[in-house]
């Protein structure tokens, strides 16, 4: 039974809970990288969060940034759309036919054991610099949206498989009221695993192959040159935008249903 005398949490004190769960991570490992940076007491080697900030500040206010920005994000986005799409159907082709699974299953496999670097360096013999982060993006999400995948098509049980039978279920109502349902969650779970993984490979290999404009350009350049307070400015770029895209995802694929 409630106590009668207690009070409902107030609007007010839930809101300054849920910015304090925000707040106090972000200022613990702030106040971590400002006494590092003091320990280390080298800009040249770690740079504090506030020249980062600074030199972010100023970069954001030229076209440039944008433009290099803009870019990357569209290289990213494009490549993790291509590899939702290859592992989809490698998923489904590979599920439906033991010869495809027979065929294609271990090149899935060699493509996620192999070092992101050693493709990168074949395909900038292949293709232009524009192309090869597209490429590499869409190579690394393939495998892990097919294995995802491929877990959530053969989820459905031999039971339920067996009463669609029975009632003689066409294969288009099959996907539609069985395999969709039971894949989506698995869907969902390999598209937001391999987000980072889109991001981390595809600004590796603008940093390689060194594309006119691309944050891993400016990465490069940054290293290169010694600028090491814009070098952890586009880093800082890179992983929010990361954060930002798979927050989108989410929001696109639902919050609902995970393995």
């Amino acid at each position: 039974m409630n106590d009668p005398h207690s009070l409902p949490p107030s609007p007010g004190r839930g809101k300054a809970e849920g910015l304090i769960k925000i707040l106090a991570p972000a200022v613990f490992w702030l106040g971590l990288w400002q006494l590092a940076a003091m320990a280390v007491g080298k800009p040249l080697i770690l740079p504090s969060p506030a020249a980062v900030a600074v030199t972010l500040w100023e970069l954001a206010g030229t076209p440039v940034f944008w433009g290099h920005t803009l870019a990357t994000l569209f290289r990213i986005v494009s490549g993790t759309a291509l590899g939702v799409l290859a592992g989809t159907i490698l998923a489904a082709a590979t599920h439906a036919s033991r010869f495809c699974d027979a065929l294609l299953s271990p090149a899935v496999r060699v493509l996620r054991a192999t070092p992101v670097v050693s493709f990168i360096i074949l395909i900038i013999l292949w293709a232009g610099s524009d192309k090869v982060p597209v490429i590499i993006c869409a190579m690394m999400v393939t495998p892990v949206v097919w294995e995802n995948l491929r877990a959530g098509l053969a989820s459905p049980s031999r039971e339920l498989l067996e009463m669609a039978r029975a009632y003689k279920m066409g294969a288009g109502r099959k996907i539609a009221y069985i395999y969709a349902p039971a894949a989506l969650p698995y869907l969902r779970s390999g598209v937001l695993s391999s987000v980072g993984l889109a991001w981390k490979s595809g600004v590796a290999a603008e940093v390689l192959c060194i594309p006119r404009r691309a944050m891993g350009t400016q990465i490069y350049w940054s290293k290169l040159y010694l600028e090491i307070p814009a070098l952890f400015a586009w880093t800082v770029v890179v992983a929010a935008l990361s954060m930002l895209v798979e927050r989108v995802a989410r929001r696109a694929l639902g919050r609902g249903g995970g393995k």
